[in-house]
């Protein structure tokens, strides 16, 4: 079966690159409306510009997920060209890492900005078209480390961890009106982020996973793809991982 999601109107955050910009060009090889949003106005125009040249169509915005007005604003610019939001898709967000014991506090709140109040701001202002729609979809990013803690990321695993909760409670609250709401739990994707890992913890995290391979952007974003899709209307508050293994034995 084909999933197609013509009709649909898509919101990615942090779009511009990596697993969000995977994300963005498969909900439009689907047939989705993708406004692609990111922090970066270069890399938002291009990641767009690249999506109607494949054929899609897809519209740049640049904000910052953590400021509500520009996130409203967003949205709203959004539903004037296209008159409806129906998938959200929460992925902007970043890392300060370092021990708990070292960490400053301004690299605390800055991860948590954007990482769960960027996707509690984008979330609320996406519910209001979506419950007069009574259809939508948002899905979280979250990762394995909110699942399992992680050394040197306190405020990146509590950010990951608290989208979880996040993400079980919104499905509470909007079923009713046939929106569902879950999350993604990634591994470790071939991102910049895994790229500029060393080669000796490259190796060793290599050991730890079954299927002995870092997963890609698109192997994430299909997992986005099938929770927007009708094959998924009777999932919500779940938490998809998608880790080659990582974490099955625990």
């Amino acid at each position: 079966m084909t999933i197609t999601l013509e009709g649909r109107v898509a919101l990615v955050t942090g779009a511009g690159r990596g697993i969000g910009e995977a994300i963005a060009r498969t909900l439009a090889t689907a047939g989705a409306r993708v406004a692609v949003l990111s922090r970066t106005e270069a890399n938002a125009q291009q990641v767009a510009h690249q999506i109607r040249e494949a054929g899609g169509e897809a519209m740049a915005i640049t904000a910052d997920v953590s400021d509500a007005s520009a996130v409203e604003k967003a949205i709203e610019t959004l539903l004037e060209r296209w008159e409806r939001l129906d998938i959200l898709v929460n992925n902007a967000g970043i890392t300060r890492d370092t021990l708990l014991l070292r960490m400053k506090d301004e690299d605390w709140d800055r991860v948590l900005e954007v990482n769960l109040r960027g996707a509690f701001i984008a979330t609320r202002a996406a519910l209001k078209p979506m419950l007069r729609q009574r259809w939508g979809r948002i899905i979280n990013i979250s990762s394995v480390v909110g699942l399992t803690g992680n050394v040197g990321q306190a405020n990146y695993v509590a950010s990951k961890a608290a989208l979880i909760g996040f993400t079980r409670t919104v499905a509470l609250e909007v079923g009713s009106r046939n929106i569902t709401c879950n999350a993604i739990a990634p591994g470790l994707i071939e991102t910049d982020m895994t790229r500029a890992l060393s080669e000796q913890v490259r190796e060793y995290a290599l050991q730890r996973i079954p299927l002995g391979r870092f997963g890609t952007p698109n192997e994430v974003a299909f997992g986005v793809l099938f929770l927007c899709s009708e094959l998924a209307s009777y999932i919500t508050g779940q938490v998809l991982i998608i880790d080659g293994g990582l974490t099955a034995g625990l």
